[in-house]
């Protein structure tokens, strides 16, 4: 079986290691986890793995975030790869740093990454991996804090978060989205 695993974020030296990028800073986690590199394919940073008898496509859109839908179709197409077996790593101001939510579906929630996913696969029937961000800013200022950099205190658990989000990412291949849902959830 084959898997597209999809890690959000915007290319460029001026993002890297935003709170906006968590999902390339996931997607950089499991490829070292896994002794892979990306390299440069069409619309996006690609890598591919095994993972016991399941083969994954990682891909980090190189579209920005407004035009991530896409890179997703793109490689969903040329992979031939099912609604079913797409994960889409997303930071998530709606949780603490760090916490993890596993859905099998749903709408975007104003998050122009997965709206733009939504638009161009004409479904929200695919299962995506929230990664907490927090919501530590005054009012006006959300765009400032999703662009910003995690605090000391948050990078030094990141590490530890990424690799449960990691453990996640290959529960879903492995054994399925209610599987990660109710073993990685709130963990």
């Amino acid at each position: 079986m084959k898997y597209l695993i999809v890690g959000l974020g915007n290319i460029g030296a001026e993002y890297q290691g935003t709170r906006h990028n968590i999902g390339f800073t996931i997607l950089d986690a499991l490829a070292e986890a896994s002794n892979i590199v990306f390299s440069t394919g069409r619309y996006g940073a690609v890598a591919e793995m095994r993972l016991k008898n399941q083969q994954l496509v990682l891909l980090k859109p190189s579209t920005y975030m407004n035009l991530s839908g896409e890179a997703v179709r793109y490689w969903m197409i040329k992979e031939h790869i099912d609604l079913d077996h797409l994960l889409v790593i997303v930071d998530d101001i709606a949780l603490p740093f760090g916490q993890i939510r596993i859905r099998p579906k749903g709408a975007d929630g104003g998050h122009n990454g997965l709206k733009s996913i939504n638009d161009m696969l004409q479904s929200q029937q695919w299962a995506r991996l929230r990664f907490g961000i927090g919501n530590d800013f005054p009012p006006g200022a959300q765009v400032d804090y999703v662009l910003g950099y995690p605090t000391p205190e948050e990078l030094a658990v990141l590490p530890e978060r990424a690799k449960v989000a990691v453990d996640a990412i290959k529960a879903f291949c492995l054994s399925g989205v209610t599987f990660a849902m109710n073993n990685y959830n709130n963990k």
